[in-house]
């Protein structure tokens, strides 16, 4: 059901999500094609905002915070898993595994490869302000427009 606080909750994540993937582009391979990457993590941030947060808002304000931290961690665990699995499959395409679970494997690989980039402070920074921010404005939508 659509409310206030899920709208918020879903805006605020797409907002993080974009500024964190600006800055992992800014700070990565020079001349490297990302594609898609930006659109497809907006589109996950709306998605955690909507499932995770919006649903979660209303239960005070440290679990507020809270809330807001679980988006984001639930929103960089997707972003990395979905990056992983696309990145699995052109490579598997060009036939560079040896076998399926190998292929398996390689998501969760690839998956720590992309976390790897996260772990600059500015992202780190920017991770962590903008889970407080986005659990307190999911908070302030709900009490407000209940």
């Amino acid at each position: 059901m659509p409310t206030a606080s899920r709208l918020v909750a879903a805006l605020c994540l797409l907002v993080v999500a974009f500024l964190v993937s600006s800055m992992v582009i800014n700070n990565g391979e020079e001349g490297k094609d990302y594609g898609y990457f930006t659109y497809v993590n907006i589109a996950l941030g709306v998605v955690c905002g909507w499932v995770i947060m919006g649903k979660r808002a209303g239960r005070g304000w440290t679990a507020a915070v809270n809330n807001g931290l679980t988006g984001v961690a639930a929103l960089v665990f997707w972003g990395l898993f979905v990056q992983g699995t696309y990145e699995m499959f052109s490579q598997a395409m060009r036939h560079r595994f040896g076998g399926p679970f190998e292929a398996l494997l390689a998501i969760f690989k690839l998956g720590v490869e992309y976390g790897e980039q996260l772990i600059l402070p500015q992202i780190l920074w920017t991770l962590a302000i903008g889970a407080v921010i986005s659990g307190v404005l999911t908070e302030i939508a709900f009490r407000r427009w209940r």
